[in-house]
């Protein structure tokens, strides 16, 4: 199902007026699909596809009654099935609607290569429990599906209308034959709209439909885009198409829904004015939070004291006041904002609220005004150019949810005027926290000098920014017992699967979360390592740097490489040998690796060895500079990235 919602984080804004004078059903109120469908030929492009949308219809029509709009949503849809993985994938439909939409029309029906129809009825939905999630399923389980057959799906609803900003994917994992997009809407009003990654542009036309305008894309012919390459960012490179409404020439109104509205109205809902009891509440607040001349310590201390106090429930009514907040130690989002704004303002640090949208789905468009693109938020501290995630609990400044930053914002300032504050707004770059924070680091000493067969090997590693906070919060939420068998675990990628002598950490808890790196220090035998082959002892060195990735990719690379963010990787090894052992091998670790983009280095793997007497020391440094890495530079990138796993691959050979 290839819909889209929005649903605003915050209902600051009113709906724009757009009353007319008449209302009228839906123009598409009786559609259906043909009683005795007659079997699609199959376009000769797609014989050997393994599923094909052979026809994607959808409409979607804005119905105004007095200062009230519906809107009604279509999508029929013809699945070629050509495959045992189609036959899998499809035996099951899943029916996913809102709680504010009402489902006017749900049909799924499969045509039989020799025209025989399996008609599916309300009544065959099923019910689905995935009891790890506790979170139920709606389906309906599609049965005698054969190679050749086409599934056949309608469903029709009625619901909010997406009038501050929609978007609509036009592409698929599947080739898709014919594609119908409508959008119909009364003929007063404006709609901007805007095509990404090679999709035609709209047609309009208002004489189809008395007092409506439709808008109309059709496209043929659409490629499938597989959505299995790794470092990428499908949903974005993916033919889309966005719209929002933008004026209405009944009333005069223009650029509606832009970012200056949305930043007054935000401003004005969460700087509260305090009375003497709010105020009360905020300085007593205040007064349990630890004091530092260190800025960023300060806002650290602040956030950990809000996150540790007031549980942020989403959908939960706004309190009266912040003495209310504080008291029941409970705040939505809008709350949360005002409690934040309240504390900061108390200890007079600056600070902006920063609102966004996840890159992973819809990046902020700087040339697209729409509160699509203002779904998620941050605050910023221009002194410091850091950000806090004042929502999610386990992070900590300068940590905030990496799908927040390399992204573009809405900066919302306050600004006084003649003693009046207001806001100021400006779209501007989220830098995400780079690789002098996510740094990691691997310490290790192999020692053969009491038994060549046996080495006795210890390791510190320590792991920095969000390598970190993947490991820290976990002390605080699991018993201690359990915690050991975690970090075992988490040892176990990092180095060798083994019985340890010491396993230790430092730095854990979320109270070192964006303060310190997490830190793992430990021992173990490694025998496991040694191999013999007659009267010499291959040893497995590569391991100890734990289990690498290996970057396969079978076919031709279609999308860029889009990484989480930048990080560092610092390792040294040194191996200690009995006096008279031979060591081959060596040049082994001799390896560099670079992708070059603008003159520049933005990726590497780089090692080499140094040997001194009964020592040898190995060291290599693994980086990645930028999250975004060009399709012209796949392959330098893959050999970066396999670099690691070749290395982990190394064996040398000792001998007496």
């Amino acid at each position: 199902m290839n819909r889209i919602n929005l649903k605003p984080i915050l209902t600051l804004l009113l709906l724009a007026n757009v009353a007319i004078n008449f209302a009228q059903d839906f123009s598409f109120k009786n559609y259906d699909w043909q009683e005795k469908p007659i079997m699609t030929e199959i376009p000769a492009l797609y014989k050997d596809s393994k599923e094909v949308i052979l026809d994607r219809t959808i409409k979607i029509e804005i119905i105004v009654t007095g200062n009230t709009a519906k809107q009604y949503h279509l999508n029929h849809e013809k699945i070629f099935i050509n495959s045992d993985e189609a036959i899998e994938r499809n035996n099951k439909i899943y029916i996913s609607f809102g709680n504010n939409e009402n489902i006017l029309t749900n049909k799924v029906r499969v045509i039989l290569k020799n025209g025989n129809i399996i008609t599916l009825n309300p009544e065959d939905i099923k019910e689905e429990v995935d009891k790890e999630r506790g979170v139920k399923y709606n389906y309906f389980a599609v049965n005698g599906l054969e190679k050749g057959a086409i599934i056949e799906k309608l469903y029709i609803i009625e619901e909010n209308p997406d009038l501050k900003g929609n978007t609509v994917k036009m592409q698929s994992e599947f080739p898709i034959s014919n594609l119908s997009f409508e959008l119909i809407y009364p003929k007063n009003l404006i709609f901007k709209t805007k095509s990404y990654n090679g999709l035609s542009n709209p047609v309009l036309n208002d004489s189809l439909i008395e007092g409506k305008t439709k808008l109309t894309l059709n496209e043929q012919n659409i490629a499938a885009l597989n959505d299995d390459e790794k470092y990428s960012n499908w949903d974005v490179k993916i033919k889309l198409f966005r719209y929002k409404l933008e004026g209405n020439n009944n009333n005069g109104a223009k650029n509606l829904y832009n970012y200056k509205e949305f930043a007054t109205n935000v401003h004005n809902r969460i700087n509260v004015i305090l009375d003497k009891k709010q105020q009360k509440s905020i300085d007593d607040f205040c007064a349990t939070i630890t004091k530092s001349s260190d800025e960023q310590e300060q806002i650290w201390n602040i956030e950990n004291r809000i996150k540790k106090t007031i549980t942020l429930e989403k959908f939960i009514d706004s309190k009266e006041s912040l003495t209310d907040v504080i008291k029941s130690k409970q705040a939505n989002e809008v709350d949360i904002l005002k409690l934040y704004k309240a504390v900061l303002k108390n200890f007079k640090i600056e600070n902006h609220i920063v609102f966004t949208s996840s890159r992973y789905k819809i990046p902020f468009d700087v040339d697209f005004e729409s509160y699509e693109n203002l779904n998620d938020f941050l605050i910023y501290f221009p002194s410091i150019k850091k950000y806090l995630s004042p929502k999610e609990i386990e992070f900590r400044i300068p940590l905030f949810p990496k799908y927040l930053g390399n992204n573009y914002g809405l900066f919302i300032k306050e600004k006084e005027f003649a003693g009046v504050s207001m806001a100021i707004s400006e779209v501007n770059f989220i830098e995400i926290p780079g690789n002098d924070i996510s740094h990691d680091y691997m310490d290790i000493i192999v020692d053969f000098t009491k038994d060549i067969s046996n080495p006795f090997i210890s390791s510190k590693l320590s792991f920095g920014g969000y390598s970190g906070l993947n490991m820290q919060p976990i002390k605080d939420f699991y018993p201690a017992e359990q915690y050991q068998t975690i970090l075992k675990n988490i040892a176990e990628n990092y180095t060798v699967k083994t019985e340890y002598k010491t396993l230790n950490a430092s730095n854990d808890g979320i109270e070192n979360i964006g303060k310190k790196p997490f830190v793992l220090d430990l021992t173990f035998e490694g025998k496991d390592l040694i191999q013999m082959a007659g009267d010499k002892y291959l040893f497995s060195v590569g391991q100890i740097i734990g289990r690498q990735m290996e970057f396969y990719q079978e076919n031709k690379r279609v999308l860029p490489v889009e990484i989480d963010y930048p990080h560092f990787y610092t390792r040294k090894i040194k191996i200690i040998l009995p006096k008279n052992t031979t060591i081959q091998n060596l040049e082994k670790f001799n390896m560099d690796f670079k992708t070059i983009i603008n003159n520049k280095p933005e990726a590497a793997f780089i090692s080499k060895y140094n040997k001194e007497n009964n020592e040898i020391v190995i060291e290599n440094s693994e980086y990645y500079n930028i999250i975004n890495y060009p399709l012209a530079s796949f392959e330098d990138y893959k050999a970066v990235i396999n670099a690691a796993a070749d290395f982990n691959k190394i064996v040398v050979i000792l001998s007496n």
